[in-house]
């Protein structure tokens, strides 16, 4: 399967990318392995920093979505990449509180979204068992 998402889409039709898998697969050398652990830092980064935006000033979630754009361009998250840099943006520019609410909003959604696809990810390939022990059997997407 090429694209991960949460959503179940009639056949022929095509599913919104949540997650880069391409990219993800590239950034991660093809290991299962280091692509859950990748996957999994995301998703409790993205929360953890979300939560460090509550009751932040401008200068402080302008940083923390600067950071969050990077980890979230690593994975292919591209929909939480884009909200981050357009709430950087906000900060930066000064534009008022209603602007960076609406800006933190859109970034809450899609990490919400994100981190839901993370977590049908995970589930759909559990961490596999050691070859030497059930033999050769690598989760396929």
């Amino acid at each position: 399967m090429a694209l991960s998402t949460v959503l179940t889409v009639p056949a022929g039709e095509t599913k919104p990318m949540i997650i880069d898998e391409d990219h993800l697969g590239r950034m991660t050398l093809g290991d299962r392995g280091l692509e859950r652990e990748v996957l999994q830092i995301f998703a409790r980064q993205t929360a953890l920093t979300l939560e460090r935006m509550a009751g932040a000033g401008p200068a402080r979630i302008g940083a923390a979505a600067h950071t969050l754009k990077g980890s979230a361009r690593g994975i292919g998250a591209w929909r939480v990449a884009e909200a981050a840099e357009r709430l950087e943006q906000a900060t930066a520019d000064k534009r008022g509180h209603d602007a960076i609410g609406e800006a933190i909003a859109e970034l809450e959604a899609a990490s919400v979204e994100a981190c839901a696809a993370i977590g049908a990810r995970l589930a759909e390939c559990p961490e596999e068992p050691s070859p030497d022990t059930f033999g050769d059997r690598a989760c396929e997407h």
